[in-house]
């Protein structure tokens, strides 16, 4: 089934390109716009698997339609796009609950590749959170630091990517009937590997 996506960009021209490269690849476009504030509406009706938002929009920018998207509870995979690479936005944009972000002007060959990266990150994401779920703030940080790490060493030792590394957490703790944050910490005590 086709990923649904909003986009949300200012410039019609960037606008169009992106939904003609999205189409292309196999996405399904359910709603664009250029203004923030109804990028979120957009997001609310139609319930996309990812929001495509740029940073500076009128009626909101990227930023605070991410945060309002995010306060709202509804679970989408936001990508920023950003003519800035400034540190603070990047930090700003963690804090907003982005999942990546793109540098304009972009070209088609990386923008899939930001895609596929966000919503792998907002799945990890999710996982985690759920697993967590009752559980302390604190808890939820250390679940994901230690599954940080884990993925991390798992990618270092044995060459595996970031989506296969969380991949095999999951499916061992799944097949374990153990939580992640138990596996991460096998992982990380060379108790468990691929």
């Amino acid at each position: 089934m086709a990923k649904r996506v909003v986009i949300a960009e200012d410039e019609a021209i960037i606008r169009l390109d992106l939904k003609e490269i999205l189409i292309d690849e196999g996405f399904d476009v359910v709603g664009e716009t250029g203004r923030g504030d109804e990028a979120i509406e957009l997001v609310r009706e139609h319930r996309p698997d990812l929001a495509i938002l740029d940073i500076k929009m009128p009626g909101l920018d990227g930023l605070e339609a991410a945060h309002a998207i995010r306060d709202a509870q509804i679970p989408v995979t936001v990508l920023i796009l950003t003519a800035f690479s400034q540190r603070n936005l990047i930090d700003q944009a963690r804090d907003a609950g982005v999942a990546a972000y793109l540098v304009k002007p972009f070209q088609r060959h990386e923008l899939i590749p930001a895609i596929e990266l966000a919503i792998a990150r907002s799945e990890e994401e999710r996982a985690i959170d759920l697993e967590a779920t009752g559980g302390a703030a604190e808890d939820k940080l250390v679940t994901r630091r230690l599954v940080e790490e884990a993925k991390m060493y798992l990618m270092d030792n044995f060459g595996l990517d970031e989506a296969s590394a969380f991949g095999f957490i999951q499916r061992t703790a799944m097949s374990t009937r153990s939580k992640m944050v138990d596996v991460a910490r096998q992982i990380l005590a060379g108790e468990l590997a691929p």
